[in-house]
């Protein structure tokens, strides 16, 4: 009686705990995360097993449909028909696709062809492929997996390392528990596992962690309650989705679909025999087994579960044989890598303003982002490869016996420039160390700033205002002292080397400091804060001499967003990362809304791409050619207390920062820490698919090229920067010496300044204006073709600026000085110290 009244309780208190826990939906639906569409066009390097990779990522089924709304394909020779499903990613919106058939010749897109009429295409887009899933405050990621998703040889593994009387007891094995007991008794440590699938499942689905008799048999009164109520099919999927997977980076990894995706970067239905092996091998101990700290002990796991199918005749000896040969196969440990852990945060915190928590975790919702995983993967690669570059430059300058350095931090933000489309985006060295996205830390720019100086210069040729600035525009270049408000400044050029006089494209090209400060006076501090804030830079943002050589702060993200106005022909796209979000319907839930703007004419655009080509070919960026990226591409290098490199190519944008979390001084310039890490990473992009034919930077109308009449100061034989032609919006090209020489006569008998001090030989200027050089010849040329690219050598005088009296003009442009306390290649802080009175 005692015994049936204890049966009786226990019945009723698990039944009810069964039914609460079983009722309703068992695990949360968590929303899926995808990438961006995939391009492709014929000629594209990918063969049909690539293409079927991409379409079995997006969560496409082969053959007719099975359970798989979102799309379908088949294979029919060298064809294959991608068929977009109801669930599609390209059902709703502006972008559609009809199915299409895309044929294969040599590993190669041969062609693609249309459903309507055969017509050929040149470009079609793929599914976005799945990402990740989101994740729950407790930072555990479960992939939702059924039955017939898990393929036999996963089955036949699985009850063969943990349970192979699995589809014959009623859930609990008493042979292997007494067995099992036995085997604890003789030893301290756990040599064999006694509890069934069943039982695992109730351990792990209703009871606590903690090792009791009490646990053990409520453990065996619920396996058997569960057997009761559910059929084996059912058991073993539940299994398959809560059985603990190990770890990866700072998440906890539940059930075979996350498994296979975070170790085998392949869905569940993909897993070879020898994957599978390994994954069920691993269920005893994630950790104690992983492929990663412990290769020869999850090897041996591996092949050890392999002979307990042959034994079970689930494989043959052969099958056993050969799969046992086979390597691991795991993809590389890189939690920056194609699953962008930063991106992904960033996408969280987006959707958390606009969408709960609860929804996003339970609703099922397609999140479908601006991620490119080629991208992202070579974006990953860039800065693991160029920050052990990095280490080994920081400690072959550290002093023998010095305490050892910090590691630097590294971030990566790249972007479409046309749509603002942020592409990959890695944001440290090692999620699992630290999830501080450092492509959304404020730092100094430094001289990547630089080129908004010199466009808000160049702007006077469109916007009439005084002085005229251009690309011939010659600049004084020697130690000077300025004077802004009560502080004084004396910026520095590197190694305190000053040229005396120079164009505006040898000052970018060479990053020089002063150059620099003497064309911000001139042009004036609020019309470069006005041009910084337009480009969606910190809009706090002041207009002080510090503005000129980027003393005020901004993220890697930010710099990239502000970019597009030289990439972009002048317009601003503010950098999204989401697209949509889709419910299970198909329905728009949340669209991220587009931020465009125009902030600089196209030609002063085209000016500053062409300027920023001589950064590259000959100026502090030249060491990207060193390293053999060839492309043709724009950018500027920038130096403060951290490394920074901003540069494009006409059809992508990067930026690349390299610094200490603790803000102290790298000492390391930009050229020497975030240049290689850009660097590497756009010598990989154009070898990916449709990055591998990079056209030239296209100017566009009213571009001309101007023969010059001379040659700068610093040009030489040797000087690749010297050239007699230079780029200039139509009608601000200089004019002939005997045309200039008349107007500066008039201008004199008009406005006498005064008499010039003694100086090198220059050509007339109006007071107050900084001389532009003479040409006695123009060359235009037809709107929207290419004229000399002059970025390979700028323009040049051996005339020095003229000295020019102590003007009212003059005293107006003189008002500010900045003092630095160490020089640096790139930039001084003008936030420093100021130099004594």
């Amino acid at each position: 009686m005692i015994c049936a009244i204890v049966f009786l309780h226990y019945y009723v208190r698990f039944s009810r705990l069964v039914d609460q826990r079983l009722s309703g939906q068992i695990f949360h639906r968590a929303s899926l995360v995808l990438s961006a569409p995939v391009p492709i066009s014929p000629g594209s390097t990918l063969s049909m097993g690539d293409v079927e990779d991409l379409l079995r990522k997006a969560l496409y089924s082969e053959g007719e449909p099975k359970g798989s709304g979102v799309g379908t394909f088949r294979v029919n020779g060298d064809s294959l028909l991608v068929i977009p499903g109801p669930e599609s990613f390209f059902v709703t919106g502006d972008d559609r696709e009809s199915p299409a058939a895309i044929t294969f010749k040599d590993g190669k897109i041969a062609a693609i062809t249309g459903s309507s009429g055969n017509a050929p295409l040149d470009h079609y887009e793929l599914e976005p492929e799945v990402i990740t899933t989101l994740f729950d405050q407790s930072r555990s990621k479960r992939l939702i997996v059924g039955f017939h998703d898990c393929p036999k040889v996963l089955l036949d593994a699985v009850v063969s390392a943990e349970d192979r009387r699995f589809f014959s007891h009623h859930g609990v094995n008493v042979f292997r528990l007494v067995e099992a007991t036995l085997a604890d008794i003789r030893s301290d440590e756990r040599l064999q596992g006694g509890s069934t699938l069943t039982m695992q499942l109730a351990r792990n689905f209703f009871l606590v962690r903690k090792k009791t008799i009490k646990r053990k048999a409520d453990e065996i009164f619920l396996a058997i309650l569960l057997e009761h109520r559910l059929s084996k099919d059912e058991i073993f999927t539940l299994y398959a989705n809560q059985v603990y997977m190990g770890q990866r980076g700072s998440f906890s990894i539940y059930g075979f679909g996350e498994a296979a995706d975070e170790y085998f970067n392949k869905s569940v239905k993909d897993l070879t025999l020898p994957d599978a092996a390994l994954v069920a091998g691993m269920i005893r101990g994630p950790n104690l087994y992983s492929p990663y700290r412990y290769p020869k002990r999850a090897i041996a796991r591996r092949n050890w579960v392999l002979s307990e199918m042959a034994r079970n005749h689930y494989i043959t000896p052969a099958q056993e044989v050969k799969a046992a040969a086979a390597p691991l196969g795991v993809t590389q440990r890189n939690v920056g890598g194609s699953q962008a852990p930063y991106f992904v945060d960033m996408v969280k915190d987006q959707l958390l303003d606009h969408i709960s928590q609860q929804d996003l975790l339970s609703q099922s919702y397609r999140i479908y982002t601006t991620l490119n995983p080629n991208l992202q993967a070579a974006a990953a690669n860039a800065v693991h490869e160029g920050m052990e570059e990095v280490d080994k430059r920081i400690n072959a300058r550290r002093r023998k016996g010095a305490p050892a350095l910090p590691q630097a931090q590294a971030a990566l933000v790249v972007l479409d420039p046309h749509s603002g489309d942020v592409a990959a985006l890695v944001g440290g060295r090692n999620y699992t160390a630290s999830q501080l996205n450092h492509a959304l830390a404020m730092r100094q720019p430094g001289s990547s700033f630089k080129p908004f100086v010199y466009a808000a210069a160049l702007s006077s040729s469109v916007d009439g205002s005084q002085p005229l600035i251009t690309t011939d525009t010659v600049l004084p270049d020697d130690p000077e002292t300025f004077q802004f408000g009560n502080i004084t400044y004396q910026p520095k050029n590197f190694k305190d080397e000053y040229y005396g006089s120079v164009t505006l494209r040898e000052a970018l090209a060479l990053s020089l400091n002063v150059a620099t400060v003497n064309l911000a006076q001139i042009t004036g501090y609020e019309k470069i804060k006005d041009l910084a804030v337009a480009a969606g830079l910190n809009g706090g943002i002041q207009a002080t001499p510090a503005i000129a050589l980027g003393s005020y702060d901004a993220s890697p993200l930010q710099m990239a967003g502000a970019y597009t106005i030289f990439a972009n022909g002048g317009v601003y796209e503010a950098p999204r990362i989401i697209l949509a979000v889709k419910d299970s319907t198909g329905n728009v839930v949340w669209q991220s809304p587009s931020v465009s703007r125009r902030v600089l004419d196209p030609r002063i655009s085209y000016l500053m791409t062409n300027l920023m080509e001589t950064v590259i070919d000959h100026g502090t960026g030249e060491g990207a050619r060193a390293a053999g990226f060839l492309a043709p591409a724009a950018g500027k290098t920038g130096t403060l207390h951290d490394g920074w490199f901003a540069g494009y190519m006409p059809n992508l944008l990067a930026v690349a920062w390299v610094g200490y979390d603790n803000n102290q001084d790298l000492r390391l310039t930009g050229a020497s820490s975030a240049l290689p890490v850009w660097t590497d990473f756009m010598k990989r992009v154009v070898k990916l698919p449709g990055y591998q034919k990079v056209q030239s930077f296209s100017p566009p109308f009213g571009i001309i090229v101007a023969p010059l009449g001379s040659k700068t100061v610093i040009a030489t034989a040797n000087n690749p920067l010297a050239t007699p032609d230079e780029v200039f919006i139509d009608g601000t090209q200089p004019v002939s010496n005997a045309v200039t020489s008349t107007l500066s006569n008039l201008i004199r008998k008009i406005l006498p300044f005064g008499s010039q001090k003694k100086g090198p030989a220059s050509s007339s200027a109006t007071p107050g204006v900084v001389p532009t050089l003479s040409s006695p010849a123009v060359t235009t040329l037809p709107g929207g073709s290419a004229p000399p690219n002059p970025s390979a050598a700028t323009a040049s005088s051996n005339a020095a600026p003229p000295q020019k009296p102590e003007s009212v003009v003059k005293k107006i442009f003189s008002i500010f000085k900045h003092h630095k306390n160490k020089s640096d290649q790139d930039n001084p802080n003008p936030g420093s110290t100021p130099a004594k009175q």
